[in-house]
This record gives structure tokens, C-alpha cells and sequence, in this order.
């Protein structure tokens, strides 16, 4: 059985995986090896290199690993057509992502910005103001793992937490639950709303600008999922017409963000460049799902860990 990875991990974990399943040949290669794809059995990747002109070469390709919680830009549709099984990371992300999500909600309450700006220009400045997130409410659209860890941190700090997913069905450490048919009437309740959405056609331009009208002068904004959930040109006029408070944007429609976007100039906009999954551990979890499925792979057991839905597309 031959595994094509198309990045590499460290000497050591390659080392690991020898070792692990010595009856395997590993295959590890910085970007994708057309050659090798045509003859491996499992094929290892972030998802960002498969395309369709490589499905139509493979012959042996059985399971695509990809070491990411995105597939929005592999070809699913001929993937399924083939009877190749897919899997990804799915719930790796939660720890880091809530960190930074919680790190922001907390720096723009406790005007950590100023504070560091005051002490730059060396000024002495006490009438800083400063809001307690105890009593609020968090929006989490999208309360999957993710979510649910970004609920449980916030209920610690005394928040109550509204999940709003597709079906509006109760999820892990949310307080109360609606439906993106709902999603308007919630809206205006919450003081923070968070988005932690695939990139899917049910997905795609779910907010829009008529919602940012809605939602409190004083909310937070908070894009962690895709880009496309909401355009960009509505996110820039409801925060030029201040419509709400902040707006921290990990991902964006397009990628990287243009030099000469308006966001880069913009007071009441944070933008961190899709980074929030980064951690010196994100590889080593990844390789830990895979050599789990791995095993149960070569036993003959194809009840995978975060099995795609590949006609969903998560």
C-alpha cells in the first residue's frame, strides 16, 4: 500500500509513522507528485492541490486525507462519482480557534488596543472604557466543535450563548438554540455574533447587509468560518455607517486580503490574516486522527473518524 503526503511533516513525525505501519510506503513530498498520485492508495494533503484533471489518472486512490477542516476547493462532486472516501480534522481547530476568539472579545472589552497604543506614545491615560463580558450575549452560528468550545468558555465567564445552526437542534453549551430561518429575530439580542460556518451553497451569503442593520450599535462581529458567508461590501458599508461596534474578520472572500482594501485603514475593524487555527499542535492532532484511521484502515474497518458527507460538503 502506497500513502502520498503532497506536504511534509517533521523528520519525527515521519519517523513515527515508519515505524507505526511499517508495511506501508510512505511517500512524502513538498507539493503534490502527479507521478506518484497515479499509483497511491491513500493521498494525504490541506486540500488546495487536488484537482479534477488528477482524479482522472488515479487508479488505485481509495481515501483522501486532508490534514484541514476546508474542502470547499476540491472537486467533491467527481471525488463521490469515483467511491473515494474522504476525511478531514474536524475538531483539531477548537481549542486554538476559541483561544483567539476569546482573546479578541476580551481586548476590545478591556480596551487592550488603547492601553497598548497609550504606552507606545508613553501616555498616562486612566479613562479608558472598559466593559464587563459578564451579563452579555454571544450569537455562535455554527456551534459545532468549535463552537461548543467557544460556548463553554463564555458561560465561565458568565455569558449566555444562542447556537443557530440548520436545523436549530440543541448543540453542547448553548443556552438556547434557533435556525438560520430565525436567525433575524436573534439578531438584535446578541452582543457578540460569531460566525464559525463551512463554506457550503446553504452558507454562502447567509448574512447580509440588512442583518448588520439589525444587530446592536454595540455588538462585535466576529468572522472565523469562510469568507463567503457575507460580502465583503456589506460587512464595509455597515461598518462605515457604524452600524455596529467592531468587526474581526479572520477569513475574507478573497485571499490574502488586497494591500489597498478599506479595512486596513479602519479603526473599528481587526483583521487577522486567517490565522486563528495556528498551533504548534495543529500538525501533531492532524497526524494523530490519521494514524488512528489509519489502523482502523488497514483492519479493514472504513468506519473513519470525520467521514465527509461529500454531497454536503462537510
Amino acid at each position: 500500500m502506497k500513502i502520498l503526503f503532497s506536504f511534509l511533516p517533521k523528520p519525527e513525525q515521519q519517523a513515527n509513522l515508519l515505524e507505526e505501519f511499517p508495511e506501508v510506503e510512505f511517500i512524502f513530498h513538498k507539493g503534490l507528485d502527479e507521478n506518484e498520485l497515479k499509483s497511491a492508495d491513500i493521498f494525504v494533503t490541506y486540500g488546495e492541490d487536488i484537482e479534477l484533471s488528477h482524479l482522472e489518472t488515479v487508479k488505485l486512490l481509495k481515501w483522501i486525507m486532508v490534514a484541514s477542516a476546508g474542502l470547499e476547493k476540491m472537486p467533491l462532486k467527481e471525488i463521490a462519482a469515483r467511491d473515494i472516501v474522504v476525511t478531514n480534522v474536524r475538531g483539531i481547530h477548537k481549542i486554538p480557534m476559541a483561544e483567539s476568539i476569546i482573546a479578541h472579545i476580551l481586548s476590545i472589552k478591556k480596551c487592550l488596543p488603547l492601553v497598548a497604543e497609550n504606552q507606545k506614545q508613553k501616555v498616562w491615560f486612566r479613562r479608558v472604557q472598559s466593559f464587563e463580558l459578564h451579563g452579555s450575549t454571544a450569537l455562535i452560528i455554527g456551534p459545532g466543535a468549535i463552537g461548543g468550545e467557544v460556548g463553554r468558555i463564555l458561560q465561565a465567564f458568565g455569558v449566555k450563548t444562542i447556537g443557530c445552526n440548520r436545523s436549530g437542534h440543541a448543540a453542547p453549551y448553548m443556552d438556547e438554540m434557533t435556525s438560520f430561518e430565525q436567525i433575524a429575530d436573534v439578531l438584535p439580542l446578541a452582543d457578540i455574533v460569531i460566525s464559525i460556518l463551512p463554506s457550503t451553497e446553504e452558507t454562502k451569503g447567509l448574512l447580509t447587509y440588512e442583518h448588520f442593520k439589525s444587530m446592536k450599535p454595540s455588538a462585535i462581529f466576529m468572522n472565523y468560518g469562510r469568507g463567503d458567508v457575507v460580502k465583503e461590501t456589506d460587512i464595509l458599508q455597515a461598518m462605515q455607517k457604524e452600524y455596529i461596534a467592531y468587526a474581526v474578520l479572520d477569513v475574507f472572500e478573497n485571499e490574502p486580503l488586497g494591500q489597498d482594501h478599506p479595512f486596513w485603514e479602519m479603526d473599528n475593524v481587526i483583521i487577522s490574516p486567517h490565522i486563528s487555527s495556528h498551533s504548534s499542535q495543529y500538525l501533531v492532532r492532524a497526524l494523530e486522527i490519521f494514524s488512528n484511521n489509519l489502523a482502523l484502515w488497514l483492519n479493514g474497518n472504513k468506519e473513519l473518524d470525520n467521514i465527509i458527507v461529500l454531497e454536503k460538503g462537510y
